[in-house]
């Protein structure tokens, strides 16, 4: 079978997992890496065994179908754009700009274009059993969830700046997988965050530690712990009550193995990172953007799907700049 080629914008952090993932799907070809910094793109083409290129050579290459965009995220919009107009299906990082009014200005331009956002969790094997066993009832109905996101260690200081803030950079993930649960949206949330972890990080008008509390018009309740730092690696859990029970994914490990004596019990650590912990949810997600590039499938998150993380990520800034509740509509 003959593979279908594709565009790596960005040989960054996001580039470095996603370029190998679809360098070595057996249904894509990984033909060109583009970054703006000539040394970092030719290390990673040559370590994938693909061709540097400018970013117009690439998009204009009618061999390429299909574009994964993980360049900064500034410049998540301009390349959905541009590769979108360029009659490419897209794969982007998420979240997919930083500016929701521009975000929502640019819709009508992506009409019919095949876009997938890159929220991974939806593609965690673990999560995923959650979801099917809450729909198909296990424990009832739903009534509240928690959503624990804890990173190991606080981000560079240089990260910060260019970020987009925890909510847009860290909490977006959450705010994505609680309405993928949740079956509803949102019409209400209450955030309350402080600077715990790094004080460099409030300097520069960030927090790294907060708790949110979304609510539904039905009454069903989210719960979302998020910290920079949790001291004993990459902290990642959920528990869904429901009418006549409970369902929680709890923190995968590298191995299953407990040693059980008299001083105690030990297993190994958990994930030191989300590289580690989410590797299957990576792969699985190239798995589906080689479908949707092939037109074997419709994108499972689209571009609304963006909009409405970014409508929450800045509805969670609003309340705690305001100390108080921020209603939706």
């Amino acid at each position: 079978m003959e593979r279908i080629c594709v565009a790596l914008i960005g040989a960054g952090r996001m580039g470095q997992i996603h370029g190998p993932n679809a360098a070595g799907h057996p249904a894509l070809r990984l033909k060109y890496v583009v970054d703006p910094r000539p040394d970092a793109a030719q290390a990673l083409a040559c370590r994938l065994a693909a061709e540097t290129a400018p970013l117009e050579q690439a998009l204009a290459d009618p061999a390429v179908a299909g574009v994964l965009i993980c360049s900064s995220t500034d410049q998540h919009l301009g390349h959905t754009l541009a590769a979108a107009a360029a009659g490419k299906a897209v794969f982007c990082e998420k979240p997919i700009d930083l500016d929701l009014r521009k975000a929502r200005q640019a819709r009508p331009r992506l009409a019919g274009a095949p876009f997938l956002l890159g929220f991974n969790r939806r593609f965690d094997p673990h999560f995923l059993t959650l979801k099917r066993r809450l729909d198909a009832g296990e424990i009832g109905r739903l009534e509240t969830l928690h959503l624990i996101n804890h990173d190991p260690a606080a981000p560079p200081a240089g990260f910060v700046p260019t970020s987009g803030g925890l909510f847009k950079d860290f909490t977006i993930h959450d705010l994505d997988l609680a309405r993928w649960l949740l079956g509803e949206e949102p019409v209400q949330v209450f955030t309350s965050a402080s600077c715990l972890v790094d004080p460099d990080i409030g300097r520069q008008g960030d927090v790294d530690t907060a708790r949110t509390v979304l609510k539904t018009a039905s009454g069903r309740l989210c719960v979302i712990s998020n910290t920079r730092r949790s001291g004993y690696g990459y902290d990642q859990r959920i528990e869904a009550f429901g009418s006549t029970g409970m369902l929680t994914a709890a923190n995968a490990r590298p191995d299953t193995v407990q040693t059980l004596t008299e001083g105690g019990t030990f297993a190994a650590p958990i994930h030191p990172g989300f590289a580690e912990r989410y590797g299957e949810a990576y792969r699985a997600q190239i798995d589906h953007f080689a479908d949707v590039v092939g037109r074997h499938a419709t994108p499972l998150i689209g571009y609304d799907d963006g909009i409405a993380a970014l409508v929450l990520a800045e509805a969670c800034q609003a309340s705690l700049d305001a100390g108080t509740a921020i209603g939706l509509h």
